[in-house]
C-alpha cells in the first residue's frame, strides 16, 4: 500500500508555471492555458456598498499611479517592505500590486490588532511604510512611533463608503492621482529566469505549529503556482465540465474573508480574479448584510469559514433570503462537519458543497471538493491539488499506509521559503523541502480528513491562536506563577482558548477559600489578556486555578492531557 500520497489518477497533471513574472504581471498581462477568458462586460471587481464596477484598465491606472507615488515621495524600491493594515477594500489589490510592480514587499496586517501586535509584526519585517484604513489610524500611529516610523509615513486609506479624511497625513487616493499626474519614476521590476522562485512577495505572519507569530516568506512563484494549481484541479477551462462545473467566467464571487490572512489573500482574491468572475468586496462581516449582499448581487461562490456556515444554517434573520442561486460553497480554516454540511445544503439547495486545506506555510492550498463532486465526502478536507505530495508519519518517523493515522507533511512547488530570520522555525518546520503541518490525518481513496492537531495551536474562527503566545502574557501578571492555555470546544469559534492557572503563593493566601474573591482575580486575569490582544485570543472559555499544572520528566507541558480533562468538565455556549 502506498506511503506517499499523490492527486487521483484523474487529476490533471500540474501545467507549466511561469516563474520569470511578478503577480500583478501575472494577474495583469498573462495569458494562460489554465486562465479562462473574461467577457469584457464583466468588472474584476465590486464595491459592495455602492455598486461601482472596476475593470482592468481602472486597476491597471490605480496601481501605476500609486507606485510612481510611493516611488516619488518615499524611494520606495526593491526589498522595500510594505505593511498594508486594513480590512479589505477595493484599492487592497492596488496597494499590493503597486508594491510587487517596484519591487517592494507586502506585509498584510490584522487591521484588528493592538498596538503592541502591530508593533510586533512592524519590527520583526522592518517595514519602511504603512497604509492603515482611518479607523485604525490611532493604534498605527501608536505602533508606528514605538517601531521609529516616522509619522510621515503613514498613508491613510480612506472608508469605502465614501467619507473623507482631513487628518494631516496623506491619502491613497490623493497618492494615486498625485502618480498619475508625474511622469514615472520608476522602471517595472522585471524578473530573470527562475528569479520568481526567490523574489519575495509577501512576508504573511503564521503562529506556525507553536510559538509567538513568524513571518512566512512567500516568493511570488509559490503564489502564482497555487492559482493555477487550483484551475487545474477544478478544470476551469475544461470544455467537458462547462455544464457542470462548480466555476464559470463571469460568476460573481464574495470577498468576505479579510485579504490580510493567506485564505483571502490567495484563494478569494488573486484566483477569483484569474477564473474570470467578479469579486465583491466587503468590509466587514456583518451577517444580515452578508445575506443581503449575496441576494443584491447575486453572489454565485462563496469561500467562507465554518462560524459563517452555523449563522447561514441557524440564524432566524436566513429564512428571509432566497439564496438558490448559489452554486458553490467552499469551507477552509477549520473542519467542517458532516451535520452542517447536510444543514447547509438545504439552506443554499442547488450549492456544491466542500472544503479545502492550506495553511500560510504551503503558501495555501494543499487540497480541496474536487470538479467532479456535488458534495464533498463527509469530514474530508478534499482531494490534492496537481502538484501535491503528502506523506503521513508517525510519532517515530515512519510512514503510515493508506487509512492509518499520523502528522500530514506536504512537499509541491508553492512551498514558501520559510520563515524569517527564524532559522530554528524554519527548521522544524520546513524538513527537506517537506513542511510539517501539526495536522494529524487519515488519507483513504484520494481524500484528507484532518482528525486532530498535533501542533499545539487554537483555531477560534478559523484564526490561530498560539498557547504559548497567551502564556507568556499571562506569565506577566503578577499573581501568576505557571498557567496552560487550552481549548473548549465552541460551536460558533471553534475553539475557546482557556487558561489553567497555578497561582503564587502570595494571591493564595490573598484568596484564601473566598470564592467572590477567586471569581475576581478570574475576571482580572481575562482582562490583563483582553487589554493587550486582538478579540479572538480573549479566554473566552474562561481561567481555572490549579495547583499545578502537569509535565513531562523533560519539563514539557502535558497539553493535551489538561485539553481532553478541560473538554470533559467545561463547556462553553456561544451565542449567534
Amino acid at each position: 500500500m502506498a506511503t506517499t500520497f499523490t492527486p487521483p489518477p484523474d487529476a490533471l497533471p500540474l501545467p507549466e508555471i511561469p516563474d520569470n513574472l511578478t503577480i500583478p504581471q501575472f494577474i495583469f498581462d498573462t495569458a494562460q492555458p489554465t486562465r479562462p477568458a473574461r467577457p469584457d462586460s464583466v468588472p474584476w471587481l465590486i464595491e459592495d456598498h455602492s455598486g461601482k464596477r472596476i475593470g482592468l484598465d481602472e486597476l491597471r491606472l490605480r496601481t501605476t499611479g500609486l507606485a510612481n507615488a510611493l516611488s516619488l515621495k518615499w524611494g520606495i524600491r526593491e526589498d522595500s517592505v510594505v505593511c498594508l493594515f486594513s480590512p479589505n477594500h477595493v484599492d487592497y489589490p492596488v496597494c499590493v500590486w503597486a508594491a510587487h510592480t517596484l519591487g517592494a514587499i507586502v506585509t498584510p496586517a490584522n487591521p484588528s490588532y493592538t498596538a503592541p501586535e502591530l508593533l510586533y509584526q512592524l519590527a520583526t519585517v522592518k517595514a519602511s511604510i504603512l497604509l492603515v484604513a482611518s479607523e485604525s489610524l490611532s493604534t498605527a500611529l501608536s505602533a508606528a512611533r514605538q517601531a521609529g516610523l516616522s509619522e510621515d509615513r503613514i498613508i491613510v486609506i480612506e472608508p469605502s463608503c465614501g467619507s473623507r479624511f482631513h487628518g494631516r497625513h496623506e491619502t491613497l487616493s490623493n497618492l494615486i492621482d498625485f502618480g498619475n499626474e508625474k511622469p514615472l519614476n520608476f522602471i517595472e521590476r522585471r524578473l530573470n529566469p527562475g528569479e520568481a522562485k526567490t523574489k519575495i512577495a509577501f512576508y504573511s505572519f503564521s503562529s506556525g505549529t507553536t510559538g509567538t507569530p513568524k513571518a512566512v516568506v512567500i516568493p511570488h512563484y509559490s503564489v502564482i503556482t497555487n492559482i493555477i494549481q487550483k484551475a487545474a484541479h477544478y478544470r476551469i477551462t475544461d470544455p467537458a465540465f462547462r455544464e457542470e462545473r462548480h466555476m464559470n467566467p463571469g460568476d460573481v464571487a464574495l470577498a468576505v474573508l479579510p485579504f490580510f490572512h493567506i485564505y483571502g489573500l490567495v484563494v478569494v482574491l488573486h484566483y477569483m480574479i484569474f477564473s474570470g468572475c467578479s469579486l465583491v468586496v466587503i468590509p466587514k462581516f456583518n451577517f444580515t448584510e452578508f445575506l443581503e449582499s449575496v441576494v443584491k448581487h447575486k453572489i454565485t461562490r462563496l469561500f467562507v469559514v465554518p462560524p459563517q456556515i452555523v449563522l447561514m444554517c441557524k440564524h432566524p434573520a436566513t429564512k428571509n433570503y432566497d439564496l438558490t442561486h448559489v452554486k458553490l460553497i467552499v469551507s477552509g480554516a477549520a473542519p467542517m462537519s458532516g451535520k452542517l454540511m447536510q444543514s447547509l445544503s438545504k439552506v443554499c439547495p442547488n450549492a456544491v458543497i466542500g472544503q479545502g486545506y492550506g495553511m500560510t506555510e504551503t503558501c495555501t492550498t494543499v487540497c480541496q471538493i474536487s470538479a467532479s463532486q456535488r458534495m464533498g465526502a463527509v469530514g474530508s478536507a478534499g482531494q490534492l491539488v496537481p502538484g501535491i505530495t503528502a506523506r503521513v508519519v508517525r510519532e517515530d518517523g515512519t510512514l503510515c499506509k493508506e487509512g492509518e493515522r499520523g502528522e500530514l507533511m506536504i512537499t509541491g512547488p508553492s512551498i514558501p521559503l520559510g520563515y524569517l530570520n527564524n532559522p530554528k522555525a524554519t527548521q522544524e518546520t520546513f524538513v527537506d523541502g517537506w513542511v510539517r503541518t501539526g495536522d494529524e490525518v487519515v488519507i483513504k481513496d484520494y481524500e484528507i480528513y484532518i482528525v486532530d492537531r498535533i501542533k499545539e495551536l487554537i483555531k477560534v474562527k478559523g484564526n490561530q491562536v498560539s498557547p504559548a503566545d497567551l502564556e507568556g502574557h499571562l506569565l506577566l501578571h503578577p499573581a501568576v506563577a505557571d498557567c496552560c492555555v487550552v481549548s473548549l470546544l465552541d460551536e460558533y469559534n471553534g475553539e475557546a482558548p482557556m487558561a489553567y492557572v497555578v497561582l503564587r503563593e502570595d494571591a493564595k493566601r490573598r484568596l484564601a477559600g473566598n470564592q467572590q474573591a477567586e471569581e475576581t482575580l478570574q475576571n482580572v486575569l481575562k482582562k490583563h489578556v483582553a487589554d493587550h490582544k486582538i478579540a479572538y485570543k480573549h479566554l473566552t472559555g474562561g481561567v481555572v486555578f490549579v495547583d499545578a499544572i502537569p509535565k513531562n520528566p523533560s519539563g514539557k507541558i502535558l497539553r493535551r492531557v489538561l485539553r481532553d480533562e478541560a473538554r470533559r468538565k467545561y463547556t462553553v455556549k456561544s451565542r449567534l
